[in-house]
C-alpha cells in the first residue's frame, strides 16, 4: 500500500455541498512519472521514486535517458514509502516511465494530513513574528518596534535561551492534519482539499492518507 502522493499547490476557491460553501485547496497532482523503484534487497528500503516532468517536456515522450539528467527534465524527483513491495497500486503498473498516477489510493471523504514548506517572509520582527502588541501608539513613545528589554533577573542578566526576537520568518516544514477531500476531478488530475495548507501557489505539497484505526 502506498501512503500518499505528491502535488502541487495551485491556490484556494469555494465549492458548494449542498447549500453550504466550503473553502477549498486545490492541488495539481499530474505530470508525475516514475524514475526508480526502491526495494529492500538492494537499497534497505521500500519506496517508489516519482519526478515531475518540466512544463517544456510535458508533451513529449519519455526518453530513459532523461534519468541521466534529472535537474534537465525534472522540476522535483521526490520519494513515497510503500508498506510492501509490489509490482503495481490500485491497478496503475509501477514501472520506470510509467505514469505515477496513485490518484485512485483517494476518494471523495478520505481524510488526509498534508505536509508543505511554509510561505518565506525573510527577516521580521517581533510585532510580525510573534504578533507582539508593540509600544504605546501615542505620549510620545520612541520605542517603534522593537522587542524591548530582553535581560532576565534570574540567570544574572543573560538573555534566556529560546526568547522571541526578530529573526528568519517562515520557510519551514509545516504540516495540516485530518483535511477531508471535498472532490476529486480525475479529469484534470486535481484534488481539492477542505480548508488552508502549507505554502505558497506554485509550492511542492504531499498528501498522506489517513490511516483507518
Amino acid at each position: 500500500m502506498i501512503r500518499g502522493l505528491w502535488g502541487k499547490k495551485i491556490g484556494m476557491t469555494q465549492v458548494f455541498t449542498g447549500e453550504a460553501v466550503v473553502p477549498v485547496t486545490v492541488v495539481d497532482v499530474s505530470g508525475w512519472i516514475v524514475t526508480n523503484v526502491r526495494t529492500t534487497d538492494r537499497d534497505g528500503y521500500k519506496a517508489v521514486q516519482v519526478g515531475r516532468i518540466k512544463d517544456r517536456y510535458a508533451s513529449k515522450k519519455f526518453d530513459i535517458n532523461w534519468l541521466k539528467k534529472p535537474k534537465e527534465y525534472f522540476s522535483f524527483v521526490k520519494e513515497i514509502k510503500l508498506d510492501k513491495e509490489a509490482s503495481e497500486i490500485d491497478g496503475v503498473s509501477i514501472a520506470i516511465g510509467k505514469p505515477a498516477d496513485f490518484l485512485a489510493i483517494l476518494a471523495e471523504g478520505d481524510f488526509v494530513d498534508v505536509f508543505g514548506k511554509s510561505k518565506g517572509c525573510g527577516f521580521a520582527g517581533v510585532v510580525r513574528r510573534y504578533n507582539f502588541a508593540g509600544p504605546p501608539g501615542s505620549h510620545g513613545s520612541t520605542m517603534g518596534k522593537r522587542p524591548g528589554s530582553i535581560g532576565s533577573f534570574c540567570s544574572q542578566g543573560k538573555v534566556i535561551k529560546g526568547k522571541k526576537m526578530p529573526g528568519h520568518m517562515g520557510d519551514r516544514n509545516c504540516a495540516v492534519e485530518c483535511l477531508k477531500v471535498v472532490k476529486i476531478d480525475k479529469d484534470a488530475d486535481v484534488v481539492l482539499v477542505k480548508g488552508a495548507i502549507p505554502g505558497k501557489s506554485g509550492s511542492l505539497v504531499f498528501l498522506r492518507k489517513e490511516k483507518v484505526s
